[in-house]
């Protein structure tokens, strides 16, 4: 479990690649200002989220699965997370009673500050909507005092929505705009290692810079170059006006 002076953020990413594309920013700036960064891939993405691999002669489901693990972990690695695979498939990902039980252990055990997931409804990629609902299923049952009392239950934390690859057409509205311009050079290392979805480096890198224009717009510090943006599921609670 982690400590109180090294506070957890978790992913909880439907597929191995997700968490590169879409909070890779905020789990490296995360990494390096001493939390314990999780990342749990729900999937491998091996069907569905591997065009790279399956333009390969010979091409196996398990063959896809190994290589698309070897590049998370190396892009895991690279943002300073540690990652975890429940290997559940993709294209559809359904989670069933043990699948949310494993994602219930995974967030006791982290009981994480943040959770980031995906956006509630993604008509491009179903797998996505399954994660988001999985998380806020799990999160719940990881609430509750009477669920394996081998295990304590967690508090409140965060959910924050990353974005989708079409925002407009899933309903995402940010309320939060992330500079993550001091590691993104770390966030471009993590997006080269995954090679099954080279075609979406520019495509993220593109998006960083306009999401930092934007922030500068809001009101950032003028030195922002690049953000990630972000939903935030639940309110903020406070004492100021702001």
């Amino acid at each position: 479990m982690t400590s109180p002076d090294r506070p957890a953020v978790q992913v909880i990413s439907a597929h191995s690649g997700d968490f590169v594309w879409r909070a890779g920013g905020a789990l490296a700036l995360y990494a390096e200002r001493g939390h314990d960064v999780r990342v749990v891939c729900l999937s491998y993405g091996e069907r569905g989220e591997s065009p790279g691999l399956w333009r390969r002669p010979g091409m196996t489901v398990d063959a896809a699965k190994a290589a698309r693990r070897d590049e998370a972990e190396a892009a895991a690695a690279a943002l300073g997370a540690t990652i975890s695979f429940l290997d559940l498939g993709d294209y559809p990902l359904r989670i069933d009673d043990d699948g949310l039980s494993r994602i219930v252990a995974e967030i006791r055990d982290a009981a994480p500050e943040v959770l980031l997931t995906h956006v509630a409804n993604d008509p491009y990629n179903r797998d996505h909507d399954a994660a988001h609902e999985a998380t806020l299923l799990a999160r719940q049952v990881a609430q509750a005092a009477g669920h394996d009392p081998s295990t304590p239950p967690i508090g409140a934390p965060q959910v924050l929505q990353f974005e989708p690859h079409q925002p407009e057409q899933c309903g995402f509205v940010p309320n939060l705009l992330l500079d993550v311009t001091g590691v993104f050079e770390r966030k471009r290392t993590a997006m080269e290692c995954m090679g099954a979805q080279s075609h979406l480096v520019r495509y993220y890198t593109d998006l960083g810079l306009r999401r930092g224009v934007q922030a500068v717009r809001n009101g950032g510090d003028p030195s922002i170059v690049h953000a990630e943006a972000f939903q935030r599921v639940f309110p903020v609670v406070g004492d100021v006006l702001r």
